[in-house]
């Protein structure tokens, strides 16, 4: 059995992300770095040399004047991360695609397509995209509803791990000496019909080397954590203390398990923020230096994203945080819900809401090296997070962490010494999914063999795999 040790991400956030309004003023970050494909390489392969798992592009499909720097105009994911893949050997490519605006058999390829590029280093970071706005760019009058969303989520992600399972392992022998390119019993039509998708496949690309891509998912709702305990091989998440993280990972667990599946392999990895210098003390003046240089006005304007992007600057900042009605419901319903509860509760004004959330981004992960280290690995301990994701920006910054903090967490064996293995699932522990039609096989054939004896003919199965492997569910 081997030993568990914490997972890495690495986020690569150009010119900043919310929040991080100034950080592109910084002579180490380009003025293009979130369109120059050089700049991600770099960091990517400082991440490689440090032994993490993946790096995570993250992604929207809606900006305002108002949106942070990096989303104002940066790289699509997939064909970024293709460019980075053929530049690394190990870490692990996570992109961001939203089922909301795309295809399922279009985008089970691309991310098949990334999976062998790298050889097996492809993950899929599934979201369903909170920004109302986006309906406006894709033809609709209004973003989908909740249930809507997250529906064809499910549904969406299914026929993908579908379509992946298209040819089985052995569908391709191309034996040139006895003119064999492929098995034709190897390829499966997939023949969906549901609610919100039809695909009938196969997937014109064969298996993938790790199986299939890894699924994170991220979303803290009711629907969103329904979702992520059914389909996430891990989870994006943020928590401010320690024992919020637990209570998330026992819940996302339990729910996993209720569902049928081995909570074991369902991994928690929060975004955290390390802040390092060679004291305590020196960390905290640093912490408060970047605090202090948020925009008040920034801030109020990014108040608006969770709720539809709407226009808080119209109101008196003195006077108690405004009803607002339902402008969140087709975005950000939680995180908007979670803000106006805290306003109400505590009768704070508009002025007092952005300097709390702005006051909220403290992070608890802040002191000399082994402070930091000495805060992780007690998290980790301590049943808050199996991983986590650190936002890359100032090389210089990063830097800190991997040449500083790692080598105390590596001296006490709580990160690896060296990759595992040249997947993305292999270096997360997780188990490759078993093809369902080759699963269905060989339940057939051991069930027959039970019935007649080892000797009997077990026939030609591939029908009875077909038929029992037709429905979505793995």
């Amino acid at each position: 059995m081997s030993v568990r040790t914490l997972k890495l991400g690495a986020v690569l956030i150009g010119v900043g992300g919310p929040g991080q309004h100034n950080t592109w003023l910084s002579p180490e970050i380009p003025g293009d770095a979130s369109v120059d494909v050089r700049w991600y390489i770099a960091r990517a392969q400082e991440a490689e040399a440090a032994k993490f798992d993946h790096v995570f592009i993250v992604d929207s499909q809606f900006i305002t004047a108002d949106s942070p720097n990096h989303y104002l105009s940066r790289l699509e994911p997939l064909t970024l991360l293709s460019a980075i893949a053929v530049h690394t050997r190990h870490i692990g490519l996570v992109g961001t695609i939203t089922t909301s605006y795309n295809e399922p058999f279009n985008v089970a390829r691309r991310l098949a397509s990334l999976d062998h590029i790298s050889g097996g280093r492809a993950g899929w970071n599934v979201v369903t995209s909170g920004d109302a706005g986006t309906a406006g760019n894709y033809s609709r009058d209004e973003h989908y509803d909740y249930p809507t969303r997250y529906g064809r989520a499910i549904e969406h992600v299914r026929i993908a791990q579908g379509l992946w399972d298209s040819y089985e392992a052995d569908a391709f022998p191309r034996d040139k000496e006895r003119g064999v390119f492929f098995e034709r019993s190897r390829q499966h039509a997939l023949n969906h019909t549901g609610e919100f998708f039809s695909v009938v496949g196969p997937l014109n690309l064969e298996r993938t080397p790790q199986g299939q891509p890894v699924i994170f998912q991220a979303g803290d709702s009711e629907e969103g954590r329904d979702l992520g305990a059914s389909i996430a091989d891990a989870i994006f998440t943020h928590a401010p203390t320690l024992e919020q993280a637990q209570a998330f990972r026992t819940e996302l667990r339990a729910r996993a398990a209720a569902k049928g599946r081995d909570p074991e392999n369902l991994l928690i990895v929060p975004g955290i923020s390390p802040i390092i210098a060679d004291t305590d003390e020196q960390a905290r003046a640093k912490e408060d230096a970047i605090l202090g240089e948020g925009s008040f006005e920034r801030a109020l304007a990014e108040l608006g994203r969770p709720f539809g992007w709407h226009d808080f600057s119209q109101y008196d900042l003195d006077a108690p945080f405004p009803e607002v009605g339902d402008v969140a419901e087709r975005s950000f319903r939680t995180h908007a819900d979670a803000i106006t509860k805290l306003a109400q509760e505590n009768n704070l004004t508009l002025r007092q809401v952005v300097e709390h959330q702005l006051q909220a981004r403290r992070s608890p992960f802040v002191g000399s090296p082994l402070t930091v280290a000495n805060e992780i690995q007690r998290w980790f301990e301590g049943g808050g997070f199996d991983g986590v994701n650190i936002t890359v920006n100032v090389p210089s910054e990063f830097a800190r962490f991997t040449d500083q903090v790692l080598p105390i967490l590596r001296e006490r064996g709580v990160v690896r010494a060296e990759y595992e293995s040249t997947t993305l699932r292999g270096n997360l522990g997780l188990p490759i999914p078993e093809n369902r039609y080759t699963a269905a096989r060989r339940r057939h054939e051991q069930s027959v063999g039970d019935a007649v004896g080892d000797s009997a003919a077990v026939g030609d199965s591939a029908a009875v795999a077909d038929s029992a492997a037709s429905v979505l569910v793995p």
